[in-house]
């Protein structure tokens, strides 16, 4: 500072004894703010933003006074560039918890309308945190968006659908091998916990399919006969049970079934009161429009230590049980997973993992029967203490609230407002007081998501539709905070893997073959 002034001081190298006698420097016209004024001189009515750059505190400390804070977060994934500003904005929700406590729950939930990224969002995210040592679970990938990224990340892809690949809800995973391991390490109370944790959770699975098969949830006596005979199961069989074991556990009536159904030692009694069980039960086996695509042995068992994908793209839209049904049975094999590698690390037997759960499609599931947003809300209130973060997905606030009961809207809605973080894409104006019900959105911002919502314009000289306006631009909402609008850019590695019309680029004929005999 002392040595800038004096550079800049015309008089600092004169000295005089009098006042009289000090010699007056010149005065030099200097622009305004604007530039020079008058007729002819350029006087700027718009001053546009300087670029920016980003640096270190020790690269451009010699620049002051022209460097400034930054007003994005630098800490976690490198997200895109704030729109404004052009500054990088870097964002995941496992970062922002864990690292820099910017939120205090590590999920996000992403809106927005189709075609304009959402899914890009979250691949992004997955890439960088794989980076970081979090592994991605994407647990049920209907289109698929997350096949190709989870192959590059040398993962898991676990094929599910009618005569494609099945998965056993009964099945307990690695439940059965970490508790024998716990126990031979002296961990006993902790190889009971993983015992019942893996049974608490095909039992919630068996009623979650019952509440789809039915449109709602079972009756308590029927979940109390469906605990005991998982137990009678588990004690008799050898071996990894499936649903057909189950049923004939029912069917077979042992004493301790018979006890909870309360028959009263009359045969006639019990078989009417478990009637209606079997026959939901002969429906999951194969008679049903389920399928027999949860009644038969694993046919990919999920791994722990990989980035893993159930991809459910084989089953149909119109199918929408079914898809319900998947998506449910992959959370729940996802999160049995979890807790396993919890458990193991918690005595210290396998190192700390953390992990990336994807739950896409969100409101597929919500809508499959009455008490499946009991089940979803469980789930979603317990990804903190199981050390993962979360990233829901779906398209509006109109998929929530569109549920039948006031009790599972109200709860649908709570999932929005407990996230750490909400990444909104661009969205019609209808949904904008639904939208701020949840969090708050000025006026400008809920101008900008609008916009975002336009549909694309006509190219009269590639004769195509142009980029939509808002794909690939979202904005952050953390909290009451002002939201942080941004623009994701993909390099050139994510935009071969994240192309999600790729079936739209290449139309092949039918004995067209090019001269190194592929298809056109």
């Amino acid at each position: 500072m002392t040595l800038l002034r004096r550079a800049i001081t015309p008089s600092s190298s004169i000295s005089a004894s009098k006042p009289e006698e000090r010699v007056k420097a010149p005065r030099l016209k200097r622009p305004g703010m604007r530039g020079w004024l008058g007729k002819g001189r350029g006087e700027a009515f718009y001053v546009q933003a300087p670029q920016e750059w980003r640096g270190t505190t020790v690269q451009v400390c010699g620049l002051w006074p022209f460097a400034i804070g930054t007003g994005t977060p630098m800490v976690g994934v490198p997200l895109g560039r704030h729109i404004h500003t052009g500054a990088t904005l870097c964002c995941d929700p496992i970062s922002w918890f864990q690292r820099a406590k910017l939120i205090s729950n590590p999920s996000m939930f992403v809106l927005g309308k189709p075609g304009l990224g959402k899914s890009s969002v979250v691949r992004r995210m997955a890439t960088g945190l794989a980076g970081y040592g979090v592994m991605p679970l994407v647990l049920g990938d209907l289109k698929p968006d997350y096949v190709d990224l989870i192959e590059a990340l040398e993962g898991q892809v676990i094929t599910l659908g009618r005569g494609r690949g099945y998965l056993n809800v009964l099945d307990p995973g690695e439940a059965t091998s970490a508790a024998q391991r716990l126990r031979d390490a002296g961990y006993e109370k902790e190889a009971s916990q993983v015992l019942a944790d893996a049974h608490g959770r095909r039992h919630t699975m068996v009623a979650a399919l019952l509440t789809i098969m039915r449109g709602a949830p079972p009756t308590d006596r029927e979940e109390t006969i469906l605990d005991r005979a998982l137990k009678v199961l588990d004690d008799t069989h050898d071996g990894i049970p499936v649903l057909g074991d189950l049923l004939r556990v029912i069917q077979d009536a042992p004493l301790e079934v018979r006890a909870v159904a309360l028959d009263r030692g009359n045969d006639d009694r019990y078989k009417e009161i478990t009637e209606n069980l079997e026959a939901s039960l002969i429906g999951l086996t194969g008679g049903g429009r389920l399928g027999e695509m949860f009644s038969k042995p694993t046919t990919n068992p999920m791994h722990r230590d990989r980035p893993v994908v159930y991809d459910v793209s084989a089953v149909d839209d119109s199918d929408m049980d079914l898809q319900a049904a998947a998506l449910l049975a992959c959370w729940s094999a996802g999160f049995g997973t979890v807790n396993v590698a919890n458990a193991l690390a918690d005595a210290g037997l396998e190192p700390r993992r953390h992990y990336f759960v994807v739950l896409d499609e969100l409101w597929r599931a919500l809508r499959a029967g009455r008490g499946m947003v009991d089940r979803v809300d469980a789930l979603t209130r317990l990804n903190r203490t199981r050390g993962v973060g979360m990233a829901m997905v779906s398209h509006t606030m109109s998929d929530l609230l569109a549920l039948a009961s006031e009790e599972d809207r109200m709860k649908a809605k709570g999932f929005v407002e407990r996230s750490g973080m909400v990444i909104c894409g661009g969205l019609p104006s209808a949904e904008m007081p639904q939208l701020t019900s949840a969090i708050p959105l000025s006026r400008a911002e809920q101008d900008l998501l609008i916009g975002w919502q336009d549909p694309p314009a006509w190219d009269p000289t590639t004769n195509q539709e142009a980029t939509p306006p808002g794909r690939g631009k979202f904005l952050v909402k953390v909290g009451g905070r002002p939201g942080i609008p941004v623009d994701v850019q993909f390099t050139s590695v994510e935009a071969s893997i994240s192309d999600t019309n790729k079936r739209w680029h290449t139309q092949s004929r039918v004995g067209t073959r090019d001269q190194d005999g592929a298809g056109e």
